[in-house]
């Protein structure tokens, strides 16, 4: 007796699931045990490279969500809609849905997880977070004994391989995103990679499952690289570091909460300065990772393929076959009991803090006139705020945007409260012999 799965999307990710489904030879066998009933597509009559059945295809995107003969829905067309509706549409069926749609999870999560608690149907989303790596059911199932204090991860292939390249070779920012979109590795319009709002979609994911609760995407303070200079990479690695955008959800406080009262958050994505011994700072090209730390585990991290056809595919795939297992076992219906940690709805309130208040360390390049006792004024400014100074350094001014005679100084902070930092920053840039605060980049 075969499972019906009905395939809405057959663009990069679409196509690697149905070769899946279609070659199950050497696969584990509950593979066989799949069957693609419907696809959706624009063109049902463009030519592919797959070779499919003419008759499983339409445009109708709803006549495969209510064919009877599909028992499980996977959303693959990406965007907010129609992608929302159809899900929902699919729950309200009463059909489990695989989705690797992460803007559609992270802003309409709470309502897809509380229709499908309705309805007694499972929403899985492996596929989401990191293409291939599993890090989505490790958090629900596998780490679910500890006491997580922070997640973060290089989730963004895109904006990784245009940092390595600028670390490696020097190369400029646009230059390399030039040669990214040649490549296939980044959009024809980059934005939602280079400024940051993919990672943002992922590790709102990632918060909401590692700390029980959700958290509003619309809140996350999100940049990206599309402002980076390759200055700054290069100065980065003379200091001992490397950058990275990096995506950041963690715990504050001691971990002790009133019944009841939310957990604080920081969450953020940004571009980071990484000691070269970090974990995450071997992390290179298009590959992804993500770091959890928790108590009692300590560090563990997954890393692997993020995008791809054959990696995001494997993650669809892995989530039918969780969805496939528990029909075969159980005898699972919807309506019937579902598994708490499979389904992973909230179970408690999450808040994010004010970032004024957050604490980190932070790279400050700073292009001033070259003369006597400017490092001492910028470092009383510092000191009049409370922040404490790692190093300062002075290299010779030169290149775009810096007087001639003028230099660039960089200042890397010890951890302090953001708005002290910012306060700091104020009273510098007040300063007759700063010209410009041209760079200012978080640090771990």
């Amino acid at each position: 007796m075969t499972i019906g799965v009905g395939l809405l999307g057959l663009g990069t990710v679409g196509a690697g699931v149905a070769a899946i489904l279609l070659g199950p030879e050497g696969r584990h066998p509950l593979v066989a045990e799949l069957e693609l009933k419907r696809v959706a597509v624009r063109d049902p009559a463009r030519a592919r490279p797959l070779a499919l059945d003419p008759a499983l295809l339409t445009s109708n995107a709803e006549a495969v969500v209510d064919d009877p003969a599909v028992e499980i829905v996977v959303e693959l067309i990406g965007g907010l809609e129609p992608a929302r509706s159809l899900i929902l549409r699919a729950i309200a069926a009463g059909k489990p849905v695989v989705t690797a749609n992460k803007a559609v999870i992270a802003r309409y999560g709470e309502e897809i997880a509380a229709a499908a608690a309705e309805q007694g149907v499972y929403v899985l989303i492996e596929a989401a977070v990191g293409g291939g790596i599993p890090i989505i059911e490790p958090l629900k199932q596998s780490l679910g004994g500890n006491r997580i204090q922070r997640v973060s991860g290089i989730i963004n292939g895109t904006t990784n391989y245009i940092l390595s390249r600028m670390a490696d070779e020097g190369a400029a920012y646009g230059d390399v995103l030039a040669d990214a979109q040649r490549l296939g590795y980044a959009e024809a319009d980059p934005a939602a990679d280079v400024q940051g709002g993919d990672a943002a979609d992922k590790i709102a994911i990632l918060a909401g499952l590692a700390y029980g609760g959700a958290v509003p995407r619309s809140a996350i303070a999100t940049e990206g690289i599309d402002r980076l200079q390759a200055r700054d990479v290069a100065y980065a690695a003379q200091l001992g570091f490397v950058v990275k955008l990096v995506a950041t959800a963690e715990r504050l406080g001691d971990g002790v909460e009133e019944p009841g009262a939310a957990i604080p958050l920081d969450v953020r994505v940004h571009p980071t300065l990484l000691p070269k011994h970090h974990p995450l700072a071997g992390v290179h090209g298009v590959n992804n990772a993500i770091l959890v730390e928790g108590d009692p585990v300590g560090q563990v991290m997954f890393y692997g393929p993020g995008a791809g056809a054959g990696p995001t595919a494997s993650a669809v795939v892995a989530d039918i076959l969780n969805i496939a297992g528990i029909r075969r076992a159980t005898g699972n219906q919807a309506g019937a009991p579902l598994d708490p940690l499979l389904a992973a709805s909230s179970w408690r309130r999450c808040r994010l803090v004010d970032g004024s208040t957050s604490r980190h360390r932070n790279y400050v390049r700073l292009q001033t006139r070259d003369q006597a006792g400017v490092i001492g004024r910028i470092g009383t400014c510092f000191g009049d705020a409370g922040v404490s100074i790692q190093s300062i350094v002075q290299f010779e001014g030169q290149g775009d945007g810096i007087e001639a005679g003028g230099a660039e100084i960089v200042v890397i902070t010890h951890e302090v409260e953001e708005g002290r930092f910012r306060a700091a920053l104020a009273a510098i840039e007040a300063l007759t012999e700063v010209e410009a605060v041209a760079a200012c980049l978080r640090t771990l």
